[in-house]
């Protein structure tokens, strides 16, 4: 048998192979530490960041040795699919009421009412006729970066996911074309403001493991904001409702070398300074709920692998009374810079999620912080 420090040694001498299929900060992450690209679609590798697609594909029919490291779980999707995140949320909320009781199910509450149509159309009608004046916001299950998101607050909007039986009265089928799946949640119409504008965090969680549950956070996060005054009587305009950088960098008057981002140490001191110690460490404790919380939610579904781990970005908006909500959580958050600030961050946070992974071998297992 090997001594720890052979096996370090060992490990250190070996040449880490990587297959990567982004060419943006990753890949530079990936070269700067000295590990060997492959590029043959066949080729052998020790560690692969993967697309979804990837996944879904290749992954059931691929053996792995026991030290190859790929960042994605199996089915990612349970945590990531907006309809599939709500549904896991909602079971885990009525599990702690059962267990627990009312007051500890209530920490589950921060996320919006939400509903899947066309699935849950009639379900979503009675909800809507009971607050006749509120805004809600249509959002496709399975896209990211602001695409197909609208506000509405009048059903005619949405009569195209109005469930209707697929067989016509004269017993033919009906042969349109179904729409594609949606989740419509109410909208948090009284967003926290800065300078008038509207932002949400963006906050990268990574998991190594499912059972039992590690997670990292990484401290250095970043606000979103829009370039738009912030109006809840024009709901039409994206600029103002969504602060996407996808979107917001088709703003006519965007600045990318401004950019819309502050840094999570940034808005932390605004905060401090507006509202106290008290008030943002409770906001900030609150974040931290969410992210464990919704990780719980898919604790026993998710396909433990000891070869996956997973970066999510968590996307959250704070309300007017400082009270954070979920908004939704990326599988494959960008890794792309808007500017040189911006990949500092990035390549600084993906150096550390390779730290973590230890594909050198060099950490012994009791680190509760690194970078």
């Amino acid at each position: 048998m090997h001594s720890s420090k052979n096996r370090q040694a060992k490990n250190e001498n070996r040449v880490i192979r990587f297959k990567c299929t982004l060419q943006n900060t990753i890949s530079d992450v990936l070269r700067s530490r000295g590990w060997q690209e492959v590029k043959e679609e066949s080729g052998e590798w020790d560690f692969y960041w993967a697309d979804v697609g990837w996944m879904r594909e290749v992954f059931d029919h691929c053996y792995m040795e026991e030290h190859m490291r790929l960042n994605h779980f199996r089915n990612h999707y349970e945590l990531t699919r907006k309809n599939l995140s709500a549904k896991n949320l909602k079971r885990l909320r009525k599990q702690i009421e059962r267990e627990i009781g009312k007051i500890e199910a209530s920490k589950c509450d921060f996320f919006p009412t939400t509903f899947e149509l066309p699935a849950d159309y009639h379900i979503f009608v009675e909800e809507f006729k009971r607050s006749p004046n509120s805004t809600w916001i249509m959002k496709p299950i399975a896209k990211s970066q602001g695409k197909g998101i609208f506000l509405f607050r009048k059903l005619k909007d949405i009569m195209e996911w109005k469930k209707e039986d697929s067989w016509k009265v004269d017993g033919t089928k009906d042969e349109r074309e179904p729409v594609e799946n949606y989740v419509v949640q109410r909208y948090v119409d009284a967003p926290y403001l800065i300078g008038g504008r509207k932002f949400d965090i963006r906050c990268y969680v990574l998991v190594t493991s499912y059972l039992p549950l590690k997670v990292w956070l990484y401290r250095s996060g970043f606000g979103r904001m829009s370039n738009s005054r912030y109006s809840i009587d024009s709901i039409e305009d994206t600029y103002i409702h969504l602060t996407n950088v996808a979107i917001q960098k088709t703003s006519p008057d965007y600045d990318p070398e401004k950019g819309c981002k502050w840094s999570l140490i940034q808005l932390r001191m605004y905060l401090l300074a507006k509202h106290g110690p008290e008030a943002v460490e409770t906001l900030f404790r609150g974040m931290d709920d969410i992210f464990i919380k919704s990780l719980q939610s898919v604790q026993k579904i998710m396909i433990n692998d000891k070869h996956c781990f997973e970066l999510y970005g968590y996307d959250i908006l704070i309300d007017e009374t400082l009270k954070p909500w979920l908004l939704e959580i990326n599988a494959s958050p960008s890794l792309t810079a808007s500017n040189q600030t911006d990949y500092d961050l990035k390549f600084k946070m993906l150096h550390d999620v390779l730290t973590i992974i230890d594909m050198e071998g060099k950490l012994t297992g009791k680190e509760k912080r690194i970078g």
